[in-house]
């Protein structure tokens, strides 16, 4: 089986193998973003709107309900039309919803705009990784992967503080110009918050013209002679072997999605659903969404609630960078295990702070940060690598979108659940909840998940086929 040739790699356009999956994990940035940004938009919509609790939920969860239904499908037609396709049609999709957004003439619309964004965030969240995973050689395809889960804190991040900027901008402008500058920046600013997104998501759909196609994608459409191109330039001198390569493990596939259930696929399947929602039982999207909350309940007011997102996106962007640099070197399993466990055990104490009522101080901040720190490396970008390399190339796409789909049937899980916990379990008990279940996915994590490092994913796959994989 081939392996990457470190002096036949060096034949490679480097800039090439970096600028593509960059392009790709745009989607991961436009994801972030559209997730973030509709929480500096929420009390100007409820006054406009005059919403009630039923109306301001369903303005919030339309996008989520949109990445349940784009999740579900994109996989199939990934496999059908190509990763490549999908994505252009996810970067149209989000500039449709930001453009959408900035001008909606009622609640209603506003709402199915921002369920067509949701559609995008569902399809890309499946699509990105895949396409990056299938793109990068196996020495680097951790890296590869993991930026795009970078590129999803930097979407946070960036939505945060383009909320804050257009908010102090409509400040400063005054009174003058059109009316429509004027509704934009200064009578409805959620217009501009909202409808900022079009920028990241044109610039998006332009780039995706310029990058080729997933070449496994293209040899198991038959196209050979398009996939060793794209592979020439990726593996150099090794491509003719590995083009052979993948032809001779998807020949051994039937391309049904139903093969995941016989014995040789079955604890792949099981890992493609455990690690998406080990991130989710978590409770990141808890601490994300209501960490300013968390820190002004518990007294730790940081002046405004810009100050503790922007604390959560600086963090959670700070160590991705950290996996990224040590996923191909360490492994996806250490880091994975190491992360869980800490997540488990300042879970653990976050609940005993609230427990004893130790929340006046630094204490809870700084154990919350060390959560973020720990989910950053771990249970945040080590799913999407190993769900994209662990499953056959004939059903990828299918198969990625069902851990995809409990990834954010988990999401709304725990964002439905959190406040109705808060209130009857009181934050001790929420979090020690949290606490158990990520223990049980830590538990989970050992017995399941094999090493992937340095493999291509033709190995990978191999190695499920015999029942060989190392652990």
């Amino acid at each position: 089986m081939p392996r990457d040739n470190p002096e036949k790699a060096g034949k490679t356009s480097r800039l090439y193998l970096t600028l593509v999956p960059l392009v790709a994990s745009l989607g991961g940035l436009l994801f972030g973003f559209d997730t973030a940004v509709i929480s500096g938009t929420i009390s100007s919509l409820e006054k406009q709107f005059h919403l009630n609790a039923i109306a301001l939920g369903w303005l919030v969860s339309s996008a989520l309900l949109g990445c349940i239904v784009g999740a579900g499908f994109a996989g199939t037609l990934g496999d059908r039309y190509g990763r490549r396709m999908l994505l252009i049609v996810c970067a149209l999709l989000f500039f449709l919803s930001g453009i959408g957004c900035a001008i909606a003439w009622s609640f209603y619309s506003l709402v199915v705009f921002r369920l067509m964004g949701g559609l995008a965030i569902g399809a890309a969240s499946m699509l990105s990784p895949l396409y990056i995973a299938e793109f990068a050689p196996a020495r680097i395809r951790g890296r590869m992967v993991a930026l795009y889960q970078f590129a999803i804190t930097v979407g946070i991040l960036a939505a945060y503080l383009s909320n804050a900027g257009l908010a102090k901008f409509g400040t400063c402008v005054g009174s003058g110009g059109t009316e429509w500058w004027h509704r934009l920046f200064i009578t409805e600013p959620w217009r501009s918050m909202l409808g900022a997104e079009a920028i990241p998501a044109a610039v998006f759909l332009v780039l995706l013209f310029f990058v080729p196609e997933s070449p496994r994608w293209l040899v198991e459409q038959k196209n050979t002679k398009g996939a060793l191109a794209i592979l020439t330039r990726i593996s150099g001198d090794a491509a003719a072997d590995e083009v052979r390569e993948i032809e001779r493990v998807v020949a051994m596939e039937h391309g049904s999605v139903l093969q995941l259930l016989e014995p040789r696929w079955r604890r792949a399947l099981l890992i493609g659903l455990v690690l998406p929602l080990a991130g989710q039982i978590s409770g990141i999207n808890s601490i994300i969404y209501y960490g300013p909350r968390i820190f002004e309940q518990a007294g730790l007011s940081l002046g405004a609630s810009l100050g503790g997102s922007v604390t959560v996106g600086s963090i959670l962007c700070l160590f991705t960078l950290l996996a990224m640099w040590k996923v191909d070197s360490l492994g996806r399993r250490p880091l994975l295990l190491v992360g869980t466990f800490g997540c488990a055990a300042t879970l653990t104490a976050i609940g005993v702070v609230f427990h004893i009522g130790a929340t006046s101080g630094p204490l809870l901040l700084i154990l919350i940060s060390v959560f973020l720190a720990f989910f950053a490396f771990s249970l945040g970008p080590i799913p999407w690598i190993v769900i994209s390399e662990i499953f056959p190339t004939n059903i990828r796409g299918r198969a990625m979108s069902i851990g995809t789909l409990v990834l954010w049937i988990g999401c709304a899980g725990v964002g439905q659940t959190f406040p109705w916990l808060l209130e009857n379990l009181k934050p001790a008990g929420t979090f020690g909840l949290y606490a158990m279940l990520t223990g049980i996915c830590l538990i989970a994590t050992w017995i399941l998940v094999p090493e992937t490092k340095g493999k291509s994913l033709e190995q990978i796959e191999a190695e499920w086929q015999s029942g060989s994989h190392s652990e």
